[in-house]
């Protein structure tokens, strides 16, 4: 039970130092689609179209192609994103360690949240992914209906594995929604992954064939983003969101 309430005051903490962030970065409206393909970006920084939360996040290059690039490989467990322990300051003052101890328990899934749309009720999210290394994961995942409490579902796909998942974090434990076998996404290459929001309906697409089907026990509605875990290595790019006001 303490531990739990630990997991729950820290997603609580999370998204009060990340919402400053969200509101100032001039979010769409959420009526039109809206692309970013990193382009405007500066290669080496921190991406500037998402907010860190958790893990190593940069401006890469592939082939001259700029890309947002998760890098675990200096991943240990309890990990936070860059710049955590002055933001933990600004919130806690001399009770900063206390919360950066708290992180650890959410270090295990590096995400980062799209700073354009305000929020994903229903529609479409797209990305194009590359897995380039990870021995214990190789994690490409589409983040939603992030909430203020830290809730979240993520859809992805793993080279390591084979499969597509549609995975839930609720009060700091993920479990696993659907799971679809036989979905190849080798390392080293691009790849597409797609998921579909109809109602309470949820559609998970993998270059362009569509893999799973499930419907949730209620509508989503939040914060967007990309997900991974461990010590994946892998390269994003081209993450499109379209609302259903815009289809």
């Amino acid at each position: 039970m303490h531990a739990d309430k630990l997991r729950s005051s820290l997603a609580f903490a999370l998204v009060l130092f990340l919402l400053p962030a969200w509101a100032s970065a001039g979010e769409a409206p959420g009526t039109a689609t809206v692309t970013e393909d990193f382009s405007g970006e500066t290669v080496g920084a921190p991406p500037k179209s998402f907010t860190p939360a958790v893990g190593n996040w940069y401006i890469g290059s592939d082939d001259g192609n700029k890309v947002l690039v998760v890098d675990g490989s200096k991943w240990r467990r309890g990990q936070p994103a860059a710049g955590l322990a002055d933001k933990a300051r600004a919130l806690y003052g001399e009770r900063y360690a206390e919360f950066l101890d708290n992180v650890k328990a959410y270090a295990y899934y590096p995400f980062a949240v799209f700073r354009k749309v305000a929020d994903f009720s229903e529609g479409e999210i797209h990305m194009r992914f590359k897995a380039i290394a990870g021995r214990i994961d190789q994690g490409a995942g589409i983040l939603f209906d992030l909430k203020p409490n830290g809730d979240y579902y993520a859809l992805r796909a793993n080279p390591l594995e084979d499969n597509l998942v549609l995975w839930r974090l609720r009060h700091g434990r993920r479990t696993s929604v659907a799971w679809v076998r036989d979905v190849r996404t080798p390392s080293r290459q691009w790849h597409t992954l797609s998921l579909k929001v109809h109602g309470k309906t949820i559609e998970g697409y993998v270059n362009g064939k569509r893999y799973l089907t499930h419907t949730l026990p209620a509508s989503v509605s939040g914060k967007v983003g990309i997900w991974t875990k461990a010590d994946s290595v892998v390269f994003f790019d081209d993450y499109k969101v379209t609302p259903k006001s815009a289809e």
